[in-house]
């Protein structure tokens, strides 16, 4: 007869004492279990016997904070010995100076909700475009209307076109340049020379305004007024600056310009005005001209230009006989002439004011950053050339035109992918306004900053 099988008789064969009996497996893992805690323990309990509050940390500082590691304290403030998770704003600023983006801002962000730590390598300056839309999305003011563009999500997407360009503003400078003609080939250069200019014969940063200079003089140089030419570069240690490796330095006429465009006046010296107001150039025309007569008393004697003979005007004697003074005073007249009217005006522009002997010159008004609220650096540009991105430079005959590039052409660079140039907020733009920034200084040493805390 067959076995029958029922449940009840299965049942009868399970061995209820199974998990009670200890096996090699279940000790192991019994041991383990309360091992790991316990080291756990012992290993946070050994690094506060040490008062390392590294084992808290979210992870590893910015470069620009790694000498703090060990110093929790100077950014966290202990509570019932552990730190509060956040940094209080006033931490921040006793090492930093962040003056507020504009004083009419409805809204003040804390330090930390833009510029986030323990993520690692990575900047600080380079925030999420979330944190500038956050307002600028749907930019609202205190107390007065937004002079800005209202509505701004990405540089990619409704960016407005720079303003310079936009409002379509005619360049403030008044000294004459034509690009075009300055740019053609074979160019009657110094000493009849046939040269090909370049841009960077005339613009560069002010970190390399002091290397040579293919169209400068030495001698309009060293005469150049002080405190006309801003191109040192270098901050108030003598070491250069990065602004100054980032903006070109205003090109100046004895850098430029003096090699080509001389500023001789009279036909019997070979000294050059200096490049100058008319109040400096009349009393050096006549002490050169008081000079050179006192050398050649024989001049004096002037003889007739049959070429200045008038038709039906009296021919006057062959030859007059002149002082000193008369004989200065008629060559300054006519070198003057030649100054105001042809040397002098085809670059500048002059004022001549019933009254006045001398002309007045216009303020050159050269524009040092067309993108104040912005930042550029042509140093990081060096890849590209010139003309790539100032294509209307090599047609352009007035010293009005703005020859900035558009938007257009920065966005075939700074875009969205792997591939492209940075495109978010910050590359161009800070928060902080540099012009309100203070000093602040923190109470740290050297000895503080490489001891391990106590």
């Amino acid at each position: 007869m067959p076995r029958t099988r029922t449940t009840k008789k299965l049942a009868q064969r399970i061995d209820l004492d199974y998990f009670k009996r200890p096996t090699p497996m279940r000790r192991r893992r019994f041991w383990l279990s309360v091992a790991a805690p316990a080291l756990a323990v012992a290993w946070l309990t050994w690094h506060a016997a040490r008062s390392d509050r590294r084992v808290y940390s979210a992870g590893n500082l910015a470069p620009a904070h790694a000498v703090l590691t060990k110093q929790c304290s100077a950014c966290h403030v202990p509570h019932l010995s552990f730190y509060e998770e956040k940094v209080a704003d006033q931490e921040c600023v006793a090492c930093h100076d962040g003056p507020v983006h504009h004083t009419t801002q409805l809204f003040t962000p804390s330090c930390a909700s833009c510029h986030s730590e323990h993520r690692g390598a990575v900047r600080l300056a380079a925030t999420s475009d979330a944190n500038c839309t956050r307002c600028h999305a749907a930019l609202e003011a205190r107390g007065r209307q937004v002079n800005f563009v209202r509505k701004i999500s990405s540089f990619a997407g409704d960016h407005p076109e720079f303003a310079v360009l936009r409002t379509g503003r005619p360049d403030p400078g008044t000294i004459q340049l034509n690009h075009y003609r300055h740019l053609q080939p074979d160019l009657l250069g110094p000493n009849g020379s046939r040269v090909q200019m370049t841009c960077n014969d005339c613009h560069r940063s002010a970190a390399n305004a002091d290397g040579a200079w293919p169209y400068r003089d030495a001698k309009s140089q060293a005469a150049s007024p002080a405190g006309k030419r801003d191109t040192d570069g270098r901050n108030s240690e003598g070491n250069v600056s990065v602004l100054s490796r980032a903006y070109m330095a205003p090109a100046t006429y004895a850098h430029t310009c003096a090699a080509c465009h001389t500023l001789q006046f009279d036909k019997r010296l070979v000294d050059a005005v200096p490049h100058d107001k008319a109040e400096v150039v009349h009393p050096f025309v006549v002490a050169r001209l008081e000079a050179y007569i006192a050398a050649h008393p024989a001049d004096l004697r002037v003889s007739r230009d049959p070429g200045r003979d008038l038709p039906e005007k009296a021919i006057p004697a062959d030859y007059r006989l002149l002082t000193p003074s008369e004989w200065v005073a008629e060559r300054t007249a006519e070198d003057e002439q030649l100054l105001w009217r042809k040397t002098c005006k085809q670059c500048h522009t002059l004022v001549f004011e019933d009254g006045d002997a001398l002309p007045k010159i216009a303020p050159s008004n050269t524009t040092a950053r067309y993108m104040p609220h912005a930042n550029f650096d042509h140093s990081q540009h060096g890849l590209v050339d010139c003309v790539a991105c100032h294509a209307a430079t090599t047609t352009s005959q007035l010293s009005s035109d703005v020859l900035l590039p558009g938007i257009a052409t920065c966005r075939s660079c700074h875009h969205a992918g792997p591939e492209a140039a940075e495109s978010r907020c910050f590359e161009c733009h800070t928060y902080h306004d540099p012009a309100q920034r203070k000093p602040a200084h923190s109470s740290f040493s050297l000895a503080d900053l490489q001891a391990s805390p106590r």
